[in-house]
């Protein structure tokens, strides 16, 4: 009797582990973040550029995935937050400063440090309000996005010639603008709401097709022009008054995997 209340004492213990498949596309997105550190160190900006896209679609693979099969949990959260901190922290910071602010002195490695500074603050302020509920919206800018747009904006000058100047202004002021925002209170649409398994009218694939082909025609225009048009959309959204109606998240709803 004292072995098989001991047998189901046992059992009723919860197994400990981790979820594989949404943690290998959190190491994917590593691995890319990582990748384009070693490119910036080769001076190889454009594949340096490309491995921080590849990176921001892994990530944004993670959390569905996570939700999807219902694997969300505090340690894919954490996992997620390290490895964005630095595929979409230190490794865009790195790009934009050997890229574009080598001659810019102090000013350039400071504003390239504030822009990792913000990013691990607002992956930090992240998770603390993950903890309370599924968020509707972002509180300030997320951190992929933002090394989105720097991203683009190498792929972006890419077409224009590599032996033109990067314009080291632009990427001076576009490092501080990027750093405020992501530690502003200025409320951004998150896209967990948007379920790519569930039925849709006949009129949203054709859209996304549309979607598709305007991406693959000018694929660093369109990044560049995507990338620029989320950023702006909370601000936009902000002077308009739309981003004050609804809450910032929902208590009733946990979902922890990925920003």
């Amino acid at each position: 009797m004292k072995r098989e209340r001991r047998r189901g004492h046992r059992s009723r213990q919860p197994r400990r582990g981790v979820y594989l498949l949404p943690n290998l596309l959190t190491t994917a997105s590593l691995f890319c973040g990582f990748y384009a550190l070693v490119a910036v160190l080769h001076q190889d900006f454009h594949r340096a550029a490309l491995a921080v896209v590849a990176s921001f679609l892994f990530d944004g693979l993670d959390g569905r995935v996570a939700r999807a099969t219902r694997t969300s949990s505090a340690f894919g959260l954490e996992y997620d937050s390290l490895a964005d901190l630095v595929a979409f922290g230190v490794a865009p910071a790195a790009l934009a400063f050997s890229w574009a602010l080598g001659h810019s002195g102090r000013l350039g490695w400071l504003a390239a440090f504030l822009y990792t500074a913000c990013g691990a603050l607002r992956l930090a302020r992240f998770n603390v309000q993950a903890s309370k509920g599924r968020m509707d919206r972002f509180q300030g800018l997320p951190i992929p996005a933002a090394a989105g747009l720097i991203a683009a904006m190498v792929l972006l000058w890419g077409e224009v010639g590599w032996q033109a100047e990067p314009p080291g202004v632009a990427v001076l002021g576009t490092l501080y603008v990027l750093s405020f925002l992501m530690v502003s209170n200025i409320p951004y649409r998150s896209f967990k709401d948007t379920a790519l398994v569930r039925r849709r009218p006949f009129q949203t694939l054709v859209a996304s097709v549309l979607l598709l082909v305007v991406i693959l025609l000018h694929p660093p225009v369109t990044l560049f022009a995507m990338a620029v048009t989320y950023v702006l959309s909370g601000p936009v959204g902000l002077l308009l008054g739309r981003g004050k109606a609804a809450p910032l998240w929902k208590e009733e709803t946990k979902g922890l995997q990925g920003p």
